[in-house]
């Protein structure tokens, strides 16, 4: 089946472009032109989204209030940022938001396609890593068949983003994976803005890992080096 996108952007001529171009590459598109319209499809769409593509600069509610309220439902559909902004600290922002990936305006169809199926293919059952489907870590159970910590009776879904660190950090167990390792291998050789992406997005995932993320004993941090995850 196509994946389906979403995407949220007033530009309209620039979003139809998007869409003609979408199409021709097999995806199904939708298109919406504020932040309150995209937040709602993407909240009401029960996995049906495939991929968002979200504009920052939005009427009504910008990207950045859209995707910060998505996250904080739960909402775990991929995301890219369509940002003008080329200025560091406002991709940092959104990324520390929870945003999967950003491209930048202008940007060529060649271009925003390859970070669409670099997203995607981050999802259960994109491309397949070297440990099992679900792994015993401390009081949790990390599935990675369904995207999702398992821990105290309840399931805390992964973004893709985040499903892909802890596959860098299970490949083997227990290795240490600096901070720009994950940076390289998650976003891309020289496409990330600072470490401190890094370390929000192992924020994100230790709230749902760890039974006391402030002090954590699964997801440790090894000073000066970067993360290991530690099993049993």
């Amino acid at each position: 089946m196509a994946d389906t996108v979403l995407i949220v952007e007033d530009e309209v001529a620039l979003a139809q472009g998007i869409a003609f171009n979408l199409e021709q590459e097999g995806f199904r598109v939708e298109h919406l032109v504020s932040g309150e319209a995209g937040e709602a499809r993407i909240l009401d769409a029960a996995g049906a989204l495939d991929l968002v593509l979200l504009d920052l600069m939005l009427p009504g509610i910008d990207g950045f209030t859209v995707l910060q309220r998505v996250r904080a439902a739960g909402c775990v559909t991929p995301i890219i940022l369509l940002t003008a902004r080329g200025e560091d600290v406002d991709v940092i922002r959104g990324l520390e938001l929870g945003a999967d990936d950003y491209v930048t305006k202008p940007f060529s169809v060649g271009q925003l396609v390859a970070r669409m199926r670099a997203v995607l293919r981050r999802r259960p059952g994109g491309a397949a890593g070297s440990a099992p489907p679900a792994i015993r870590c401390g009081d949790a159970t990390i599935d990675l068949e369904r995207c999702a910590i398992l821990r105290d009776g309840a399931t805390h879904l992964l973004t893709a983003t985040e499903l892909e660190i802890l596959n860098l950090l299970l490949d083997p167990p227990g290795k240490v994976v600096s901070r720009n390792e994950i940076l390289d291998r998650v976003w891309g050789q020289g496409r990330y803005p600072s470490t401190r992406t890094v370390d929000n997005h192992v924020a994100r995932i230790r709230k749902k890992l760890e039974r006391d993320p402030a002090q954590p004993t699964a997801l440790v941090t090894v000073h000066g080096v970067g993360y290991r995850l530690v099993l049993g």
